[in-house]
């Protein structure tokens, strides 16, 4: 056989044999594939049961006006929840951290509290956590006919601030579709323009650069736009078992009236029912109402001497638990305590809700740095310029302790700070100036050391040495100046020396402290 042959018959041999069968993709690592199943017991992914029959669909309560209108009307607890958190975190406000001198200080004070800065920014917060957004127009004298233009600080004129303006999203202020694409814009990203609507019925074009605004719960992308810009109403997240809860209060007060069930057993009544006429059923009835009137009047019940009377009484039990749950649910929906929420005392074993209130505590911080801060961010500024006709290099603000602490945590915060203050003045680091300015800066969250004037300030020694203010006489260091030519005994008689008339002046600060 030739070659040919033989490798002819070879290539026919070899396309009789079975191909091999195309291998199955692979799935990408990491992806899960596997959930449990168990047809016959109906249980798991797919299977009849009323696990699987559940659904969450995509309610958008926020849209619905007229409910988160009522419900803050009318629900206690609904009002609550919109209210607290806000008025938390405006009521202890900001301390201004800046060299700026004290009397300037006040004066922005002033500004918070004649324009109701406070008031007004408190209203924004809690418009935005009950209807998803709200807007602040900053009012500035003169600018009514350019506030579709951006505000340009050097046209602030002083004086010209005049507070800003609160409208929920409902209320008159509507979002532009227009964005800022400027990236180095705090708005990048948000609407350029707010078509803004006043009582009298007058629409304005207002550009962002004159807004403030309050947004309520974040959203993902798409949901925000479907909320034209704005945030989540705070009810969404709380209506579910606001139901719960309130469905289950409701029962529980009906169930009161079944509590004690009087039952009157009558031999006769199937037979009086099914052949007595209109009239004899009418009887019967008239019959039971006499004999309940005088069960009411006279704790006397007549009965036939085939009759029955028995009372049923119902058991309250467990009751409480289940509504003390929906109580819990609420309050970690809405991420507050039971305690403030409320209003109940802690229960349980060595309850004293501490951690609770740190944790409520650290929930209403994050608020001011998310929601608060912005809107502070965007007013200190335009203050300084009505104020001062400048802003200040260095003006920036941080939140007062929420929590207001007792007399006795302040007493010992006073004295932790003074004798701070002491030492530095003692060694010589700061001089009696500085010394009084810090004293006198303790005062506002303090209250201490609130009658050192702006005079003794200026009046005081601002050398690093002990000045000649203080009563004790001349509180000179002995002349001890770390000099390298004094020697060993004359150190340690300086050293002696200014130990003993730096106690000197801890006493005189300790004793004005007290005397205030």
């Amino acid at each position: 056989m030739s070659r040919r042959s033989r490798s002819k018959r070879r290539v026919v041999q070899d396309s009789k044999k079975p191909r091999p069968k195309m291998s199955e993709p692979k799935l990408p690592l990491g992806l899960t594939t596997d959930a449990f199943q168990n047809v016959l017991a109906r249980l798991g992914h797919g299977t009849p049961n009323l696990l699987e029959g559940t659904e969450y669909p995509l309610t958008r309560l926020t849209q619905d006006y007229q409910l988160m209108n009522s419900l803050y009307r009318s629900h206690w607890i609904v009002r609550r929840i919109i209210d607290t958190i806000p008025e938390d975190m405006t009521r202890n406000w900001i301390t201004i951290t800046t060299q700026m001198a004290p009397d300037q200080i006040r004066r922005l004070d002033k500004i918070w509290r004649v324009r109701k800065v406070k008031q007004r920014t408190l209203q924004g917060l809690k418009w935005a956590r009950l209807f998803g957004g709200a807007a602040g127009l900053i009012m500035i004298e003169g600018h009514q006919d350019e506030l579709d233009q951006p505000l340009d600080y050097d046209f602030i004129m002083p004086g010209s601030f005049k507070g800003i303006m609160i409208l929920d999203r409902w209320s008159g202020v509507f979002p532009s579709s227009e964005l800022v694409d400027d990236i180095d814009d705090p708005d990048f990203g948000l609407p350029k323009y707010y078509q803004v609507t006043l009582d009298e019925g007058k629409t304005m074009n207002v550009h962002h650069s004159r807004i403030v605004r309050f947004v309520g719960r974040d959203l993902p992308y798409w949901e925000r736009l479907a909320e034209v810009s704005w945030g989540a109403s705070e009810i969404e997240v709380v209506f579910d078992e606001l139901k719960k809860r309130d469905n289950t209060s409701w029962n529980i007060a009906q169930l009161i009236f079944l509590a004690n069930l009087r039952v009157l057993k009558m031999g006769d009544l199937g037979e009086l029912l099914a052949v007595g006429d209109s009239r004899a059923q009418a009887d019967l009835y008239n019959t039971l109402q006499a004999q309940n009137w005088l069960m009411s009047n006279m704790g006397m019940y007549l009965l036939g001497k085939d009759d029955d009377f028995a009372t049923h009484q119902y058991s309250f039990g467990g009751l409480n638990d289940i509504y003390e749950s929906f109580m819990l649910d609420i309050a970690g929906a809405c991420q507050m305590p039971v305690t403030k929420l409320f209003g109940r005392a802690p229960a349980g074993m060595n309850a004293t809700g501490e951690s609770d209130m740190e944790n409520y505590y650290e929930t209403v911080q994050q608020g001011q740095e998310t929601y608060l801060a912005p809107v502070l961010d965007k007013l200190l500024p335009i203050m300084c310029m009505s104020e001062f006709g400048s802003v200040p290099d260095d003006i920036d603000y941080i939140f007062n302790p929420i929590r207001t602490p007792s007399d006795k945590d302040v007493a010992e915060l006073v004295e932790k700070k003074t004798n701070s203050i002491i030492n530095l003045y003692s060694a010589g680091i700061i001089g009696q100036k500085t010394s009084l300015k810090e004293l006198k800066q303790m005062s506002d969250s303090t209250g201490m050391f609130t009658n050192i004037t702006d005079e003794d300030i200026e009046e005081a020694d601002d050398s690093t040495h002990p000045g000649e203010l203080l009563p004790e006489g001349d509180l000179d260091y002995g002349g001890y100046m770390g000099s390298e030519k004094t020697d060993r005994a004359g150190i340690q008689t300086s050293i002696a020396s200014r130990d003993a008339k730096t106690s000197k002046i801890i006493s005189w600060f300790r004793r004005s402290f007290s005397n205030r």
